[in-house]
């Protein structure tokens, strides 16, 4: 144990500040804190990379600040600067979800942050390897690819390629989805630390180096700009597409029936009053319009006086309304979040159930545990069951790729809805319980990355806000405001043909972390043999 504090003080040495100087206890307290300040560095920079604050660059300082935190440092006290860096991270950043109780809130959070604790001892091993850079970059993607799927379905909010919808490493989601984004950044900041640490060697001997590897971070994020324009489908026809955001009575819950006929009556009424702009010229008659998750959270297949209401509206506009529902058991147990197809003249005729569904928000994992502990856990009532078909719905002449609102942080939903023939891509959310919280402005630079992904404009229709009209290049050409009703009608080029990015799947991000585990292993195994 001597021997290796011993190792570590020196390790310390090596890489610390030159004022890090005095006994060994001084040397190994100083790594310490500078260690735990770039971990901490680097969990703040990834967060204001994010929305709303949208800082982009700062996304690959902040893979090179963890690399830095790590580097030449026993596995065992990389975990805990991941721990730190993830939780600097995912504490702020998830603050929204305090509207469930600021227990769920940070347990959530601290679950997260585990996630950074093997990532942070798989940077710390690969980093012993030539040509690390890549190697770290392919163990970030690793990391987010398990978050994303395990446990409960995943959480995949907060990637580093979610603070890139509209910058010079947006292109690389039309080639390989977000993991390619994600390895990028991560890429360009492990070259950015190289050059740093060449350039910091004593006399001149490092600076060629470090000029080749800052112009090769330059390069990765030049070519990110390339791809979109070599990439792009084909339009098919041009489409006139209608949102609609009728606001709620009050940010909060919408779990009384009164409320719930509310919100019903607001969004049809803006339907009703988007016909009449149609017929005083104000307005182009839209081939389809789009409306919130829980547009209606009445079941429309059961409420005669509900289902109704949204004829009339349909019946008024004159074209098909994609109309956010709950669909409930017999019993009331279970319920399904759909967006329905609400043709004029037949009613409801097709329907994509929501597949990622809110663990806490929209069901309750292990119910009978967790509601002995946490009592108000038991308000919600029924739980949301989720779908497993794709949400690719035709409307007035055009198929739409239907992501809701969860489901739009997952590569899955959208890129099989797309690859099933989807030519807009269309998110119902609903957003009621977190305006003004950056939620929502989250959600809506995740929505900007998935249309460069697949090549397709993107409509966003959320209850109270953000609701917006998004380029197949990511830039947001329509956004509403917050707390307030909306409505608006943009012409929208329908695409056909894929991208690489849609044609390949889930092969990108599989082939980066099996590369990331390969290095992993090789740099264990390295390890294990200059020790022997």
């Amino acid at each position: 144990m001597v021997a290796e504090d011993a190792q570590q003080a020196n390790e310390d040495t090596r890489t610390a500040p030159p004022s890090a100087v005095g006994t060994p206890s001084r040397r190994r307290r100083l790594g310490a804190l500078w260690r735990a300040a770039a971990a901490v560095a680097a969990g703040l920079c990834q967060l204001l990379a994010l929305e709303p604050y949208g800082l982009w660059w700062l996304g690959p300082l902040s893979a090179a600040l963890l690399a830095l935190a790590v580097r030449n440092t026993r596995v065992r006290r990389a975990a805990w600067l991941g721990l730190l860096s993830g939780a600097a991270l995912m504490v702020p950043l998830l603050r929204w979800q305090d509207v469930f109780g600021a227990d769920v809130w940070l347990v959530i959070a601290a679950a997260l942050s585990v996630y950074y604790a093997p990532m942070a001892m798989g940077l710390a091993l690969v980093m012993r390897l030539p040509g690390w850079p890549v190697w770290t970059a392919a163990v970030w993607v690793l990391q987010e690819a398990v978050r994303a799927r395990f446990p409960l379905g995943g959480f995949a909010w907060g990637k580093l390629a979610y603070a890139q919808p509209d910058t010079p490493f947006t292109g690389y989601a039309a080639l390989g989805s977000s993991a390619l984004v994600t390895f990028a950044v991560a890429l360009a900041g492990g070259l950015l630390l190289w050059a740093a640490l060449r350039a910091a060697r004593p006399g001149r001997s490092g600076l060629p180096g470090a000029a080749a590897a800052v112009g090769a971070a330059l390069a990765v994020a030049a070519a990110g700009l390339a791809w979109p324009p070599l990439t792009a489908p084909a339009v098919d026809h041009t489409a006139t597409v209608a949102l609609i955001q009728g606001n709620v009575p009050g940010v909060g819950q919408m779990s009384v029936l009164g409320e719930r006929m509310q919100v019903l009556r607001n969004h049809v009424e803006q339907v009703h009053l988007l016909a009449e702009d149609v017929d005083a010229g104000r307005a182009p008659q839209p081939d389809l319009v789009v409306l919130p998750e829980n547009a209606s959270d009445i079941d429309l297949y059961t409420d005669p006086a509900a289902a109704e209401l949204v004829d009339e509206a349909a019946r008024d506009i004159g074209a098909p309304l994609l109309f956010g529902t709950a669909r409930y058991s017999p019993d009331g147990s279970e319920r399904e979040i759909r967006s329905v197809v609400w043709d004029p003249r037949e009613g409801p005729v097709d329907h994509y159930t929501k597949r990622y569904l809110v663990p806490f928000g929209e069901y309750i994992p292990y119910r009978d545990f967790f509601t002995r502990f946490v009592q108000r856990l038991e308000q919600i009532g029924s739980d949301a069951v989720p779908g497993d078909e794709p949400g690719a719905l035709r409307l007035g002449g055009t198929t739409v790729a239907t992501a809701i609102c969860f489901d739009i942080a997952f590569d899955l939903p959208v890129r099989e809805s797309v690859a099933e023939g989807g030519q807009i891509i269309a998110v119902p959310t609903n957003n009621a319980n977190y305006n003004f919280t950056g939620q929502t402005h989250q959600q809506l630079a995740i929505t900007r990355l998935r249309a460069v992904e697949h090549g397709r404009p993107a409509v966003v229709a959320a209850t109270s806000g953000l609701s917006a009209v998004v380029t197949a290049g990511g830039e947001v050409a329509y956004r509403s405001p917050e707390a307030e009703p909306a409505r608006h009608v943009a012409e929208l080029p329908a695409m056909s043909g894929l991208t690489p990015a849609t044609r390949l799947g889930a092969l990108p991000e599989a082939a980066l972390s099996l590369l990331a585990l390969g290095a992993v292993v090789a740099a264990a195994v390295r390890a294990r043999r200059a020790r022997a």
